[in-house]
């Protein structure tokens, strides 16, 4: 009896010491305040996914998630939360740059470490800025869309939210690539990244202009929902559907579809912003731009795992 009391009580020593030292173990050393603009368009509900899928294999990190549901004021407000609270580090993605400026700023003179993840803001107070090259992207669908349409034709471009600087960048580098061609805009509109705002903004297109040969939106949702207006009034068959993003589960599936011919892929960026913090929590030093590498996806190469883009 004396034997079997003895091993019972050695038993639950380890057992607990086992628990007590896991817990200790798995504590999180670093909080991280991740600020997103909006989720309501699925490639930030994908950028958050990738962060978290990253975070989750480092017991040491703590992500605390918030959503500015697409208003400047709220993740103004997120921000300062988050430094109030003294996070370890900031990672933001933010609406737009000039109001979101301030309070990046803010944060980065307080010494929180600052990772501006895909859109930028004013000036260089920041630790680090994670994005692809939207201008390049831009360049690049400008160039397939001329070489596509045989140097001549009508397009419509539905734009991203243009205060934005993917917005931007995207419109600028395609209209540096359709420069000497016939290539044409006969119908632009700001539809702030949303397919609802682009099917309406689309129906206009389609009211105003019997030629439509071509709809270059500035991410996918937006190409999706032109071709859904196009699909209702019966012109789908006659135009061609480009747009960005490039998530398996939508640009990609797109075209797998036969719905956009291309789709120029934008990478989050959140497996990296969580691999970059955790250099800059250990005190390593980290590059002040990284740039990301981005593919195009069509018909032809999709099941090849698309075309890297050239310099």
């Amino acid at each position: 009896m004396l034997y079997r009391a003895t091993t019972n009580l050695v038993s639950t020593i380890i057992f607990s010491a086992f628990f007590i030292f896991t817990g200790m173990a798995q504590k999180p050393q670093w909080t991280i305040g991740m600020s997103q603009c909006n989720l309501g368009e699925p490639w930030r509900v994908q950028m958050n996914a990738d962060v978290k899928k990253e975070a989750d294999k480092h017991p040491e990190l703590r992500v605390i998630f918030k959503d500015a549901q697409n208003d400047n004021l709220r993740q103004r407000a997120h921000v300062e939360e988050f430094i109030k609270a003294g996070v370890n580090l900031l990672i933001i993605s933010p609406k737009e740059a000039a109001p979101l400026t301030p309070p990046v700023k803010a944060a980065f003179e307080k010494g929180i470490p600052v990772i501006v993840l895909d859109r930028r803001v004013l000036g260089n107070d920041y630790t680090c800025f994670i994005g692809a090259d939207n201008k390049k992207i831009g360049k690049a669908a400008g160039k397939w869309i001329v070489s596509r349409l045989g140097g001549k034709g009508n397009v419509v471009e539905l734009k991203g939210l243009m205060t934005s600087t993917p917005g931007q960048d995207r419109h600028s580098g395609f209209i540096e690539a359709i420069k000497g061609s016939n290539v044409k805009v006969i119908f632009e509109a700001d539809m702030k990244w949303l397919e609802p705002n682009a099917r309406r903004e689309m129906e206009s297109a389609l009211a105003r202009f019997k030629e439509i040969d071509l709809v270059y939106a500035h991410n996918d949702p937006g190409a999706h929902g032109a071709y859904l207006a196009a699909k209702a009034a019966g012109r789908e068959k006659a135009i061609t559907f480009v747009g960005i993003d490039g998530l398996p589960q939508e640009g990609q599936m797109y075209v797998r579809q036969g719905i956009l011919s291309a789709s120029f892929e934008y990478p989050t960026g959140g497996r990296e912003a969580i691999q970059t913090a955790l250099k800059i929590l250990r005190g390593e030093k980290v590059s002040k731009e990284m740039t990301l590498p981005s593919r195009v996806f069509t018909k032809e190469n999709i099941d090849k795992g698309g075309e890297w883009l050239k310099e």
